[in-house]
Protein backbone atom coordinates (compact mmCIF):
# COMPACT_ATOMS: atom_id res chain seq x y z
CA UNK A 1 0.00 0.00 0.00
CA UNK A 2 1.51 3.22 -0.94
CA UNK A 3 0.87 6.43 0.86
CA UNK A 4 1.76 10.20 0.09
CA UNK A 5 4.75 10.91 2.80
CA UNK A 6 4.62 14.78 3.07
CA UNK A 7 1.82 17.93 2.45
CA UNK A 8 -1.16 19.04 1.73
CA UNK A 9 -2.17 14.97 0.99
CA UNK A 10 0.04 13.48 3.35
CA UNK A 11 -0.95 10.20 4.72
CA UNK A 12 -3.41 9.55 1.41
CA UNK A 13 -3.27 6.11 -0.43
CA UNK A 14 -2.21 6.11 -3.97
CA UNK A 15 -3.58 3.07 -6.00
CA UNK A 16 -0.71 1.66 -8.47
CA UNK A 17 -1.42 -0.05 -12.34
CA UNK A 18 -2.80 -3.47 -12.37
CA UNK A 19 0.10 -6.22 -13.21
CA UNK A 20 3.84 -6.51 -12.62
CA UNK A 21 5.19 -4.49 -15.17
CA UNK A 22 5.20 -1.35 -12.87
CA UNK A 23 7.51 -0.86 -9.87
CA UNK A 24 6.62 1.95 -7.89
CA UNK A 25 8.94 3.62 -5.94
CA UNK A 26 9.57 2.77 -2.30
CA UNK A 27 8.17 5.11 0.41
CA UNK A 28 11.97 4.88 1.76
CA UNK A 29 13.40 5.92 -1.49
CA UNK A 30 10.49 8.49 -2.22
CA UNK A 31 11.39 9.89 1.39
CA UNK A 32 15.29 9.99 0.94
CA UNK A 33 14.32 11.55 -2.76
CA UNK A 34 12.51 14.28 -1.10
CA UNK A 35 14.56 15.14 2.15
CA UNK A 36 17.46 15.53 -0.33
CA UNK A 37 16.06 18.21 -3.02
CA UNK A 38 14.47 19.87 0.07
CA UNK A 39 17.72 21.18 1.04
CA UNK A 40 18.11 22.01 -2.75
CA UNK A 41 15.17 23.67 -4.00
CA UNK A 42 11.26 24.57 -2.57
CA UNK A 43 9.05 22.64 -4.58
CA UNK A 44 6.56 25.36 -4.27
CA UNK A 45 5.07 26.54 -7.45
CA UNK A 46 7.62 23.97 -9.73
CA UNK A 47 6.89 22.37 -12.66
CA UNK A 48 7.63 18.74 -12.95
CA UNK A 49 7.92 15.75 -15.41
CA UNK A 50 7.63 12.60 -14.27
CA UNK A 51 8.97 10.04 -16.80
CA UNK A 52 7.52 6.59 -16.97
CA UNK A 53 5.48 7.89 -14.40
CA UNK A 54 4.20 3.71 -13.14
CA UNK A 55 1.83 5.08 -10.20
CA UNK A 56 2.12 8.80 -10.58
CA UNK A 57 4.24 8.75 -6.93
CA UNK A 58 6.99 10.66 -7.58
CA UNK A 59 4.93 13.58 -9.51
CA UNK A 60 1.80 13.46 -7.21
CA UNK A 61 3.86 13.76 -3.85
CA UNK A 62 5.31 16.62 -6.00
CA UNK A 63 2.10 18.31 -6.09
CA UNK A 64 1.18 17.21 -2.40
CA UNK A 65 4.44 19.14 -1.62
CA UNK A 66 3.46 22.34 -3.23
CA UNK A 67 4.34 22.04 -7.15
CA UNK A 68 2.50 23.79 -9.42
CA UNK A 69 2.18 21.38 -12.20
CA UNK A 70 3.12 17.79 -13.14
CA UNK A 71 3.38 16.22 -16.31
CA UNK A 72 3.18 12.45 -16.28
CA UNK A 73 4.53 10.38 -19.16
CA UNK A 74 3.91 6.56 -19.45
CA UNK A 75 3.74 4.00 -22.52
CA UNK A 76 1.18 2.19 -20.38
CA UNK A 77 -2.62 2.38 -20.27
CA UNK A 78 -2.53 0.89 -17.36
CA UNK A 79 -0.33 3.17 -15.48
CA UNK A 80 -2.11 6.31 -16.90
CA UNK A 81 -5.81 5.01 -15.52
CA UNK A 82 -4.35 4.86 -12.19
CA UNK A 83 -2.50 7.98 -12.23
CA UNK A 84 -5.72 9.66 -13.48
CA UNK A 85 -7.70 7.81 -10.85
CA UNK A 86 -4.92 9.32 -8.21
CA UNK A 87 -5.14 12.21 -9.23
CA UNK A 88 -9.05 12.41 -9.22
CA UNK A 89 -9.42 11.50 -5.84
CA UNK A 90 -6.41 13.73 -4.34
CA UNK A 91 -8.05 16.61 -6.28
CA UNK A 92 -5.24 17.84 -8.52
CA UNK A 93 -6.50 16.87 -12.20
CA UNK A 94 -6.25 20.54 -12.88
CA UNK A 95 -2.92 20.79 -12.01
CA UNK A 96 -1.66 18.00 -14.01
CA UNK A 97 -1.37 16.78 -17.65
CA UNK A 98 -1.05 12.42 -19.00
CA UNK A 99 1.33 11.89 -21.92
CA UNK A 100 0.44 8.13 -22.77
CA UNK A 101 3.13 7.76 -25.15
CA UNK A 102 6.84 6.31 -25.93
CA UNK A 103 9.07 8.62 -24.05
CA UNK A 104 11.18 9.60 -27.42
CA UNK A 105 8.05 11.00 -28.79
CA UNK A 106 6.81 12.31 -25.76
CA UNK A 107 10.11 14.44 -25.25
CA UNK A 108 10.26 15.46 -29.09
CA UNK A 109 6.67 16.70 -28.36
CA UNK A 110 7.82 18.35 -25.68
CA UNK A 111 10.76 20.03 -27.03
CA UNK A 112 8.75 21.24 -29.76
CA UNK A 113 6.62 22.88 -27.45
CA UNK A 114 9.79 24.64 -26.17
CA UNK A 115 8.50 23.48 -22.89
CA UNK A 116 10.65 23.76 -19.83
CA UNK A 117 10.80 21.99 -16.27
CA UNK A 118 12.08 23.07 -12.60
CA UNK A 119 12.26 19.35 -11.72
CA UNK A 120 12.41 15.83 -13.66
CA UNK A 121 11.78 12.28 -12.37
CA UNK A 122 13.37 9.72 -14.53
CA UNK A 123 12.44 6.15 -13.18
CA UNK A 124 13.46 3.96 -16.02
CA UNK A 125 12.08 0.13 -16.08
CA UNK A 126 15.31 -1.66 -14.22
CA UNK A 127 15.27 -4.24 -16.96
CA UNK A 128 15.11 -1.90 -19.95
CA UNK A 129 16.90 0.77 -18.36
CA UNK A 130 16.73 4.05 -20.83
CA UNK A 131 18.21 6.71 -18.28
CA UNK A 132 21.06 7.40 -20.41
CA UNK A 133 19.22 8.02 -23.46
CA UNK A 134 16.38 10.06 -21.75
CA UNK A 135 18.89 12.29 -20.14
CA UNK A 136 20.53 12.95 -23.47
CA UNK A 137 17.37 13.58 -24.81
CA UNK A 138 16.20 15.92 -22.02
CA UNK A 139 20.03 18.03 -23.02
CA UNK A 140 19.08 18.32 -26.31
CA UNK A 141 15.43 19.36 -26.36
CA UNK A 142 16.49 21.83 -23.42
CA UNK A 143 13.67 20.64 -21.10
CA UNK A 144 15.16 21.32 -18.11
CA UNK A 145 15.38 24.92 -17.18
CA UNK A 146 18.45 26.54 -15.97
CA UNK A 147 19.06 25.80 -12.08
CA UNK A 148 16.32 22.78 -12.60
CA UNK A 149 17.41 19.41 -10.95
CA UNK A 150 16.87 16.24 -12.54
CA UNK A 151 16.74 13.04 -10.34
CA UNK A 152 17.43 9.28 -11.90
CA UNK A 153 16.42 6.50 -10.13
CA UNK A 154 17.65 2.90 -11.69
CA UNK A 155 18.90 -0.39 -10.24
CA UNK A 156 22.21 -0.32 -7.44
CA UNK A 157 23.15 -3.31 -10.33
CA UNK A 158 22.64 -1.17 -13.10
CA UNK A 159 26.56 0.39 -14.38
CA UNK A 160 27.49 3.31 -13.34
CA UNK A 161 25.31 6.33 -12.84
CA UNK A 162 25.45 8.34 -16.25
CA UNK A 163 26.97 11.22 -17.25
CA UNK A 164 25.32 14.72 -16.69
CA UNK A 165 24.16 15.88 -20.16
CA UNK A 166 25.59 18.70 -21.91
CA UNK A 167 25.08 22.11 -19.60
CA UNK A 168 24.02 19.62 -16.87
CA UNK A 169 26.36 18.53 -13.58
CA UNK A 170 25.64 15.49 -11.19
CA UNK A 171 25.90 16.76 -8.22
CA UNK A 172 25.37 13.23 -6.20
CA UNK A 173 24.78 9.97 -6.51
CA UNK A 174 23.53 8.03 -3.33
CA UNK A 175 22.23 3.93 -2.70
CA UNK A 176 18.69 3.31 -0.81
CA UNK A 177 17.84 -0.28 -0.90
CA UNK A 178 17.79 -1.80 -4.13
CA UNK A 179 18.01 1.56 -6.02
CA UNK A 180 20.39 4.40 -6.79
CA UNK A 181 19.11 7.60 -7.25
CA UNK A 182 21.51 10.21 -9.07
CA UNK A 183 20.71 14.05 -9.04
CA UNK A 184 21.94 16.46 -11.88
CA UNK A 185 21.39 20.12 -12.12
CA UNK A 186 21.41 22.17 -15.24
CA UNK A 187 23.59 25.11 -15.27
CA UNK A 188 22.57 28.72 -15.09
CA UNK A 189 23.02 30.22 -18.71
CA UNK A 190 26.22 32.33 -18.83
CA UNK A 191 25.34 36.43 -19.27
CA UNK A 192 25.85 37.51 -22.57
CA UNK A 193 26.69 40.38 -22.66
Amino acid sequence: MMRIIAGEAHGRRLKAPRGLHTRPTSARARESIFSRLAVRMDLTDVRVLDIFAGSGSLGIESLSRGAAHVTFVDSSRDAASAIRANLAELGFVDHARMIVSDVRRALGDLGGLHDSFDLVFVDAPFKDDMSTEVLTLLGGFELVAPGGWIVVEQSKRAPEAPAAPSGHERTLVATIGDHRIAFYRRLAAPDKH
